[in-house]
């Protein structure tokens, strides 16, 4: 049987075609496998909101992504079918987005009657900081970080529109000036709000108070990393010892490759007698 120049090339726009599909498809169900796995072990519904720049397009494009209202829907779904007496784990991985997304979320898992736990294994930013105060337990990695959740209007903070404001006359600034002010005094005050409600019933309400003001109030630059020892200092539940699980799963949600990799190394996990082995034969050398 003869193929033609024709055939080839069909069968090799077929394959560029499919190939990423059909790995796609292995890569979900791997996911799943290890949800389920994570879910029998702690007899939780477990949820993922995992941010990374992944080739979903034929042409490898990378997407950018961020927490939006469609994962608020898909999130507010789940903790539907969830039962009032399952506790619900979330895998949060991501650096922030829409705060009407955030907050849906943080309101939903709020509301959840059962135990809340929040993983961190890597960072939760902005919004993912507002979906985590809303937990009954933060788990972080002891590298991991969050960060501040006072709120930006456009490209700017809003604290640092407030001050500007202030520390000028009125007639020397603009009515666009004044009115992203005026925005601007609303969203802090609105947030600082919000995040006093999702931590006032695990303190005082002179301490929560006092997060939230530290939280919204500009004291830091809004991607200042708060490590996991600074978040237990503000007297927020949280435990800096992540399950292996949690990284294994992680692993299944690869970046986007580019095309000269920035890190590279073994990628297994060396043992101590393995170490000290190297260790000692370097020495007789």
């Amino acid at each position: 049987m003869e193929f033609s120049l024709f055939d080839v090339v069909f069968v090799i726009l077929a394959l560029v075609f499919l190939v990423p599909f059909a790995q796609h498809y292995m890569l979900q169900s791997h996911r799943l496998k290890m949800i389920e796995k994570l879910e029998n072990q702690r007899k939780s519904r477990v949820i993922t909101l995992i941010h990374r720049q992944e080739m979903f397009s034929l042409m490898g494009l990378p997407i950018s992504r961020y927490i939006n209202i469609e994962d608020s829907e898909q999130i507010l779904r789940a903790i539907r079918y969830t039962p009032d007496n399952m506790p619900i784990d979330i895998i949060l991985h991501t650096p922030g987005g829409m705060a009407l997304a955030a907050e849906q979320i943080a309101l939903a898992l709020k509301r959840h009657p059962a135990r809340v736990t929040v993983f961190v294994p890597h960072y939760a930013m902005s919004g993912g900081t507002m979906i985590a105060l809303a937990a009954d337990e933060i788990v972080m990695d002891e590298n991991a970080v969050m960060g501040p959740v006072d709120p930006q209007i456009g490209q700017y903070p809003a604290v640092s529109i407030l001050q500007t404001v202030k520390a000028k006359h009125i007639h020397e600034l603009n009515d666009k000036t004044l009115i992203l002010a005026d925005i601007a005094e609303k969203a802090v005050n609105q947030i600082q709000s919000f995040v006093k409600e999702l931590v006032s019933d695990r303190m005082p309400e002179e301490r929560a108070h006092e997060i939230a003001m530290l939280l919204t109030s500009g004291n830091w630059t809004h991607d200042y990393p708060l490590t996991c020892e600074m978040i237990k200092q503000l007297g927020i539940p949280v435990s800096c010892k992540i399950p292996d699980e949690i990284n294994l799963l992680m692993e299944l949600f690869p970046q986007t490759s580019p095309r000269r990799p920035s890190v590279l190394y073994v990628p297994v996990p060396y043992e101590n007698t393995h170490h000290r082995d190297k260790t000692k034969h370097k020495r007789q050398q």
